[in-house]
Parts: structure tokens; sequence; C-alpha cells
């Protein structure tokens, strides 16, 4: 579904990502963990268009996408759901995911009113909240709508980055939940960043570990529970109890 080969990002003059290379396979969900300033976000701005690479290629489905405008790459099937939520405060949440909807240019006023629905069905709270702004909405109503917005793009692969980020662990499960959902239910083929390795490590089916911008280590959760260096420098004591979770 989605392959990245040997990319290389820079910002400004510090290379960030050192010929990072991932395969995502249809209808599965990979996490990306690593420390902070790791290369992660660098990574899925790269894949979504929004930071330029300079060589390797990234491919949807056999076709490159690298080199394409960030819009471009929404309409090609690729969404993201960026760090820190990035709704549009000063817009309803009904406005926020029309707009999730812009990309397919010419679609049907009624198929976007299905997708809603979807999105609604997946995320109960928003239902009775369509008509407040987005400004108004607590930090796991953002994250919902973020996540909302993103599938309004009906895309074939959905970036999420930090998922979890400062939410309240209940409001997290419930997330993680929902993602498995899509996966399950509707097919969707999902890449997360995730700085909490244990919330990406239960719903994950494959896990890859970043370092100073190059790829460490890969596998499932068991696999990466069973390298004792892995689990003493990204996932502290007590991690491998996971395995038997």
């Amino acid at each position: 579904m989605l392959r990245v080969e040997r990319i290389c990002t820079s910002h400004g003059r510090v290379q960030v990502l050192h010929e990072v290379s991932l395969a995502v396979n249809p209808g599965e969900i990979v996490a990306i963990i690593g420390a902070n300033g790791a290369g992660k976000s660098t990574l899925m701005g790269s894949i979504s268009g929004l930071y330029p690479i300079q060589s390797g290629q990234i491919l949807l489905e056999g076709k490159p996408v690298h080199g394409l405008s960030a819009e471009q790459v929404v309409g090609r099937g690729i969404s993201l759901v960026p760090e820190g939520r990035q709704v549009f405060y000063g817009l309803t949440v009904r406005e926020n995911l029309v707009l999730g909807a812009y990309p397919r240019r010419g679609v049907r006023v009624d198929e976007v009113r299905a997708d809603i629905e979807m999105v609604l069905d997946l995320f109960p709270p928003l239902r009775n909240l369509l008509g407040r702004l987005a400004g108004y909405l607590s930090g796991g109503e953002q994250q919902m709508l973020a996540v909302g917005r993103g599938l309004m793009g009906r895309p074939r692969v959905l970036l999420i980055d930090e998922l979890s980020l400062g939410l309240a662990p209940l409001v997290v499960q419930d997330l993680l939940k929902t993602m498995v959902r899509l996966r399950d239910e509707r097919g969707t083929t999902i890449l997360m960043v995730e700085q909490n390795a244990r919330a990406a490590m239960k719903v994950a089916d494959r896990c890859l570990v970043l370092e100073r911008g190059q790829v460490v280590a890969q596998g499932t959760s068991q696999e990466l529970l069973a390298d004792p260096r892995l689990e003493a420098a990204y996932l502290g004591k007590g991690y491998r109890a996971l395995a038997a979770e």
C-alpha cells in the first residue's frame, strides 16, 4: 500500500531523516515509536508532502507521491492528522468536517453528508456539537474532530501524528479502540506516530523504532519486547507484561 524507500529530509542545514525505509500493508496499523527529536513528525510531514525530501522515494500503491504538494498528496489518498490537532478554532465542528472533504473536487453534497454521518458514528460525542466552534471543544473532542476531518478525505492511508498527546488515559483508550474499529470494519490503513509506546503497542500490527532519523528496529510488539536493549532504551520497566495481555 505505502512504501517509503531510503528517504532523506533536512530542515535547513540539519539533516533529520537518514535513508528511512518502511512499508505499510493494506488494512494494517503500523506505529512509529521513539524519543523526542527522533524525526517522527518529520517523517510524517515528508510522507504527506509538507516537507520536500532530498532523496529516496515515497510510493502509494506503486505510484510516486514524493514531489507533490500536500493538497495533491491528500487527493491521491493520504491524509494527515497533525500533531496538536490543529483544528480551525473559529469554525464549527460541521464546517471543519466539510473542509476535510475539500480535496475531493466535485464531491456531491449527499456524499459529504453521508461521510459526516460516518464520522459521527465513530465519534458519538461530536453529534451534539456540530454547531459549536471547535475552539470551545475539549482536547479529546478536538482530537476526535481532527481524526474525523482526516477521514472526510476518504484516505487510503491515514497518518496520525501523536494521537494521545495531552489527553487523559481514558480518552486515549477510546481513541485507540476507534483506530482498531477503522482497521477491522472499514479496512483503513493507518500509520501512526506515538510517543506513548504502551498505547501504540497494544493496537499496532507492527512497530518501528526511530532513533536519530533512522529506523533501528521493527517487528511485532512481542518481537520488540523480546529485545532487552530496546526494552531498556524505549519502553522502560514493566512493559514486558504487555506480551502477556
